[in-house]
């Protein structure tokens, strides 16, 4: 994902500081962004200097001035260009699996830890994914279709999770039948 389409379909929903973008993203598991925070604010102002974005500043008598950010119809025209394009494959990197390459060096039991913790990681992952999705929305709900895409968005990265535990599970099972 490039940080500047996610800014783009963030601002067409509603004008966004750069610290209100952070939390976004800080908070959001679709708004994945694996970058620190100044990749936000340099995207900003490279969107701002393609006139992708208006910035409006207003002065704050105790804090810094904030800078808050419009999509413009250049930026809406980018962004469905964008939502037009060939969809790209999910990236698919698990760390797990590298370690599970070289697994059998570890004793049984070793092993059976490890695939154990691997499991509760992946069931707290459920359950925080499962209350992300039962909070008040911090999603645009314009109509009935986004609120769908958006809850079957969150479905997809549950389902991944819960795929995930029961090939655990099933992993584990077979590994006691050996």
């Amino acid at each position: 994902m490039t940080i500047q389409y996610a800014i783009l379909g963030l601002l067409n929903w509603r004008p966004f500081s750069g610290y209100e973008l952070k939390k976004v993203f800080a908070d959001s598991s679709v708004f994945y962004w694996s970058g620190n925070n100044n990749q936000i604010y340099t995207a900003l102002v490279q969107l701002h200097k393609e006139k992708l974005v208006t910035q409006e500043i207003e002065h704050q008598e105790t804090l810094p001035a904030r800078k808050t950010y419009t999509i413009t119809p250049e930026g809406q025209a980018v962004l469905k260009r964008w939502l037009l394009s060939a969809p790209e494959l999910p990236e698919f990197h698990n760390n797990f699996l590298i370690q599970l390459t070289w697994a059998d060096m570890l004793e049984p039991k070793e092993l059976d830890s490890l695939l154990a913790n691997y499991e509760a990681e992946l069931s707290v992952q459920i359950l925080m994914q499962q209350e992300k999705a039962r909070r008040p929305a911090t999603s645009p709900s314009r109509t009935p279709r986004e609120v769908y895409l958006w809850e079957m968005i969150s479905h997809n990265i549950v389902s991944i999770y819960e795929n995930e535990l029961s090939w655990v599970h099933q992993l584990r099972s077979g590994l006691k039948t050996l």
